[in-house]
């Protein structure tokens, strides 16, 4: 049955989008019927960001929550509508459905027109942190995004409180003049020295060369200036703040849906274990500061002290100054106000992702092939590519159905790029000319002239997209495909 939604939403009714989110965040442990589909219509809302109104996009489901959060049953079912006056179309980030299910306009099929309602259904072994998202021009960058939690089961398999965090670099302007901007030579978004967002290093894009390693101290964190950095729909102006007992145990289950920024996790006075990168239990890594990139997940187990007491978690961008967070209050703590500008943070590096084991066994294939991809691009006109060629659909390579593949990225651009394959789950299995027994992940960095290898099995047929995840790199060329032979 077709759901019918009301398109009349009052501004109260939009202002609650962050109250959805963060009853999304902990929802009720139900478990869910076999059958279970879960409605979901895109559409805009209103956010305050900084004292002002902001129109922001958003998947709320039909109780109005954001995302959804569900027990694993085997299979993912949803019915989604298109109720904003564009077209749109939503990617199962982390999932890995049959390609024409993938949310991925031209080699999905086409986008979803306004009003328009598509069903999605398709077997999944996939429980853990995952996300959905917009794959339709910069929606992303609008916040056309939402958690998609996946739990192991109904019942807590330890005595914890979980809660989900969403984080979003969040702009006042079009993001398509911002595209322009860059294309045209940076303006106001070149990431200048001195910007809460910007990079802790300048760089003239008319520097780099395609294809051209970067010379050194060219490397360049950011290239869009941001307003403010989001938790759960909100700065530290207004952060949420998580009740909690007094020694209470929490699972945090951290998704970058930033557009552009990369994120440090900052756990301040608390000490925690990271349990899982991309919804992928990991040997679990104990510390206070854990590296995530764009469009990547991270699940921290940690404890509070006995104490009542409010304890901050930061994330905060690398080479910026900008943060944002929420607080984890228990008993009757003071909050105290918190700045949404700290000090400058470093790059993101390799260092942790070098320690992670997956937390599981890999079949003992051997490897087939392996094919280099090499980052290339960010010259003047903002061109960015994959093996010196720009383009959004163009194939890289070929693979056969049931054969393993490695691939080696060699990043030879001024900017780290956060790379993502779609309907597989891949290894990381060296970094540099080191080889590693790492993580199962579906987006990993590559840092600035660096190299990372992974391998993926192929046996999910198709034509699959595979891209940088900053929105403005892959809108301007970071994308290819790979797709299966049907040679005999």
């Amino acid at each position: 049955m077709t759901h019918v939604f009301d398109t009349k939403l009052n501004r109260r009714r939009l202002l609650t989008g962050s109250a959805a989110l963060a009853a999304f965040a902990s929802l009720p442990r139900s478990t869910p019927a076999a059958a279970q589909v879960a409605n979901l219509r895109v559409t805009t809302r209103v956010l305050e960001v900084k004292g002002k109104a902001a129109t922001v996009m958003g998947i709320l489901d039909d109780q109005g929550r954001h995302g959804v959060n569900m027990v694993f049953n085997g299979r993912f079912a949803a019915r989604l509508t298109n109720g904003l006056s564009e077209e749109t179309m939503v990617h199962w980030h982390g999932l890995t459905p049959p390609l024409a299910q993938d949310g991925v306009p031209m080699l999905s099929g086409p986008p979803l027109k306004p009003g328009e309602t598509a069903d999605y259904d398709f077997a999944t072994r996939d429980a853990g942190t995952h996300w959905m998202h917009s794959h339709v021009g910069l929606q992303e960058q609008q916040m056309l995004a939402a958690p998609l939690i996946i739990r192991e089961s109904n019942a807590p398999l330890y005595d914890e409180q979980e809660h989900v965090v969403m984080l979003h670099d969040f702009t006042f302007r079009d993001p398509k003049e911002i595209l322009a901007e860059l294309q045209a030579g940076g303006g106001g978004h070149a990431a200048h020295a001195g910007h809460g967002g910007g990079n802790m290093q300048g760089m003239d894009h008319s520097a780099m060369g395609h294809g051209e390693a970067p010379a050194a101290g060219s490397a360049m964190l950011n290239d869009i200036t941001f307003d403010a950095f989001l938790a759960n729909d909100r700065t530290l102006d207004d952060p949420e703040v998580v009740k909690a007992e007094k020694g209470g145990r929490f699972r945090l289950r951290i998704i970058n849906a930033s557009a552009a920024s990369n994120m440090w996790i900052d756990l301040g006075a608390l000490s925690g274990e990271l349990i899982a990168v991309d919804g992928h239990a990991v040997q679990p890594v104990k510390g206070q500061r854990f590296p995530l990139a764009i469009a990547q997940r991270a699940d921290i187990r940690l404890e509070l002290p006995q104490g009542p007491g409010a304890y901050p978690v930061l994330f905060k961008v690398e080479g910026g100054t900008g943060q944002s967070g929420i607080i984890l209050a228990a008993g009757d703590a003071t909050v105290a106000k918190i700045s949404d500008q700290g000090e400058v943070q470093p790059p993101l590096d390799l260092a942790l992702e070098a320690r992670l084991k997956f937390m599981g066994k890999t079949p003992e294939i051997a490897v087939s092939k392996t094919e280099m991809v090499m980052l290339t691009g960010g010259g003047a006109d903002y061109v960015w590519g994959l093996n010196g060629k720009s383009s959004m659909h163009d194939v890289l390579f070929k693979v056969r159905e049931g054969e393993r593949y490695e691939v080696m990225f060699h990043n030879m651009t001024g900017m780290a790029h956060p790379m993502h394959l779609h309907g597989h789950y891949f290894k990381v299995v060296g970094i540099g000319n080191e080889r590693i027994d790492g993580a199962l992940r579906d987006t990993v960095l590559v840092p600035v002239g660096g190299m990372v290898t992974i391998q993926f099995d192929a046996n999910n047929p198709g034509t699959w997209a595979f891209h940088c995840h900053h929105v403005y790199h892959m809108n301007s060329g970071m994308m290819g495909a790979i797709a299966y032979s049907t040679a005999a």
